[in-house]
Parts: C-alpha cells; sequence; structure tokens
C-alpha cells in the first residue's frame, strides 16, 4: 500500500483534469437541455449551479475511485472485486460531491442544507453517474486489452529477435575454417610416423579448439583470459605447420584478463593474418595479438608484418562474421580499423565489460 500511494501524486493531476473535463461536458449537456425547455429568467443561475454540481462530483467520484484503487492494490484480484471497487466508489464519490455541492449552494446562495436531505437529487445524480462510469469503465477495461494484447506481441516480437541474434551468434561462433581443420590433421598423419607425442599433443589441442568454440552453454561472451587460452593453443597446432617462420606473439594487461569480450572474435582475426598477410613470408613473420585498456575502453590489436591491407577491404577478406559478431552485440557501440603503418594491425575498441 505505501508503494502504491507513493505513485499516487504521478497521477493525480491527470485523473483531477479528467475529472473537470467530464464535469464541464456533463454540464454543458445539461445546460443545452436546460436553455431548450426552461424560461430565460432561470436560465442564469440554474446553468452556474449545474455546473457547480457536475464538475464537483465529477471531481469526488475521480478521487474516490483513484484512492480506492491505490489503497487495494495489492488485493484487486478476481474478476468482481475490480468491478464491485469501482462502482462503490462510483457511488461514494457521487454523495460526497451531491453533498459538497449543496453546501456551497448554502454557503454561496443561502440555499437551506439539510444533510442526505434531497433524495430526488441523489436518485439524479446517481443515475448520471452510473451511466457515466460505466461508459468510463467499458472504454478503460478496452483500452488495457488492447494495449495487453500490444504488449503481448511486442513481447513476442523482441524474444523472435532474440532467438535470431542467438541463432546468428552461434553460427558464428561455431565457424572453424575448414582449411585450417584440412591442414591439422595433415599435420597430425604425418607426425603420428615422425614423433607420436607431438602428434597426440596436437590432436588433444585441436579437440580443445573445438570444444571452445562449440559452446554448449551458448554464450556469447567470454573473458579476455579465456580467449587469449585459446588463441595460444591455436597458435601451438599452427607451429607445427610453420616452423620457426612466424613468432606468434600475445600480450594482455593485468587489468583486462577478466573483462569480458565476444566469444571467439580473436581467433578469426589471427586466422585472417595468417592466410591473407603471411602466408608468402618464407622467413621473420611476427604475428602479434594484444589487449589493452585505454579509459573505459577495451582495444584489441591483432598486428602483423606481412602484406599490407589494400585500400579497398570488401567484405570477402574473410571478415565478415568478425562484422556481423560485434554488429550482432555492440549495434554502433563498435570501432574496428585497418591500419598499415606505422604498423599493420587490426584495431577492434570495445565498451569495458566486466
Amino acid at each position: 500500500m505505501i508503494r502504491s500511494l507513493k505513485n499516487m501524486p504521478s497521477h493525480w493531476a491527470g485523473i483531477n483534469m479528467q475529472g473537470l473535463l467530464i464535469g464541464f461536458i456533463i454540464g454543458s449537456i445539461i445546460n443545452i437541455f436546460v436553455f431548450v425547455f426552461s424560461e430565460f429568467r432561470i436560465r442564469f443561475p440554474h446553468m452556474m449551479a449545474t455546473y457547480m454540481f457536475s464538475i464537483v462530483i465529477s471531481l469526488s467520484i475521480s478521487n474516490v475511485i483513484c484512492f480506492a484503487k491505490y489503497i487495494l492494490s495489492k488485493n484487486l484480484h478476481g474478476k468482481w472485486l475490480p468491478i464491485i471497487t469501482y462502482y462503490g466508489g462510483c457511488v461514494l464519490g457521487m454523495i460526497i460531491g451531491t453533498e459538497l455541492s449543496y453546501i456551497l449552494l448554502w454557503q454561496f446562495w443561502g440555499e437551506p442544507y439539510v444533510f442526505l436531505g434531497h433524495p430526488d437529487q441523489l436518485a439524479f445524480n446517481l443515475t448520471i453517474a452510473v451511466m457515466v462510469c460505466s461508459i468510463l469503465f467499458i472504454y478503460e477495461t478496452q483500452k488495457s486489452k488492447y494495449a495487453l494484447t500490444i504488449s503481448q506481441q511486442e513481447l513476442e516480437v523482441i524474444k523472435l529477435k532474440q532467438l535470431k541474434t542467438q541463432a546468428e551468434l552461434q553460427t558464428l561462433q561455431s565457424k572453424i575454417n575448414p582449411h585450417f581443420l584440412y591442414n591439422s590433421l595433415n599435420s597430425i598423419a604425418v607426425l603420428i610416423h615422425e614423433d607420436a607425442e607431438k602428434a597426440e599433443d596436437m590432436t588433444l589441442k585441436l579437440s580443445k579448439l573445438f570444444r571452445y568454440s562449440i559452446n554448449s552453454q551458448q554464450e556469447n561472451f567470454a573473458t579476455v583470459r579465456e580467449e587469449i587460452e585459446v588463441v595460444n593453443t591455436y597458435f601451438d597446432i599452427e607451429k607445427i605447420r610453420f616452423g620457426d617462420r612466424i613468432t606468434f606473439i600475445t600480450e594482455a594487461d593485468d587489468s583486462v584478463l577478466d573483462k569480458q569480450i565476444p566469444r571467439f572474435l580473436i581467433q578469426p582475426l589471427v586466422e585472417n593474418a595468417l592466410k591473407h598477410g603471411l602466408a608468402d613470408k618464407m622467413k621473420d613473420a611476427i604475428l602479434h595479438v594484444r589487449v589493452v585498456s585505454s579509459g573505459t575502453k577495451l582495444i584489441l590489436t591483432v598486428a602483423d608484418n606481412g602484406v599490407a591491407f589494400p585500400e579497398e577491404l570488401n567484405a570477402g577478406y574473410g571478415l565478415q562474421s568478425t562484422f556481423d559478431k560485434l554488429s550482432l552485440l555492440y549495434q554502433d557501440g563498435y570501432e574496428i580499423e585497418f591500419i598499415n603503418t606505422p604498423e599493420k594491425s587490426i584495431r577492434i575498441t570495445l565498451p569495458m565489460m566486466n
């Protein structure tokens, strides 16, 4: 009840404005009727009294129903209790408004006042009040049902979008380049005869990489620590293929190791660097992964000393999955840069997430 009453001021002004408007409309309708069927000499005072009665009664009903709903908000369950509360507030508000109107007549026009001494007027006011309240009740009920239907439809649309986004992310996260798998298996096949222990180690690392990519928990984010560990696993596998041709380096600030970044984000970037940047470099190649913080931002850099990026980088350059993933998770809240000087690198700036 305390929470309901706390919220009441935000609704009170609107409710009273509505009550004032309804009272004025009802008073105008009654005055039009009186104007047509009454003598001119009694029209003006009658008009003022009618407006007073209509507005005071309307405001009384609005406020009584408002207070009743807020006070009993936690207990208004079932089908009939809200209806009983609404019409009970209507009748009580009508009686209070009628008596207040007669008190005002007594104060300003000298009309004698007797408490509940005007049954005919009470019956007339009750008829008008019930009719108007019924119309408003039906309108509000239909409006609430329509709003609920719209809300349910919007919720379904949101759920469908979330499911679609989740499915798209899972598809992106589960992708491992089939050429990488083919090359890794070939390397394992060769090692089986030359170095069985190394072949076993490479098989276990490949299994670890696939287990991470499958993402059975369907998580969209992982810690920098986890991503670096997976990249190191990937590098260990590729060292078998490239030997001393390429130096693999991973570097991450201690302060960012437990921060969240999109799952399986770095591996496609380093694979892209190997495929397009370092594939033809026969010696002294370097592939460097760095993750550092800058204020409230996290900066991820994948640098190599291979072939420079072309001036017009198209989506077919092997980075489409990265673009799609960042767009799904961050909308416009990220930056991605392709830099050729002084160091060739891909730099991604993301908001810092715990």
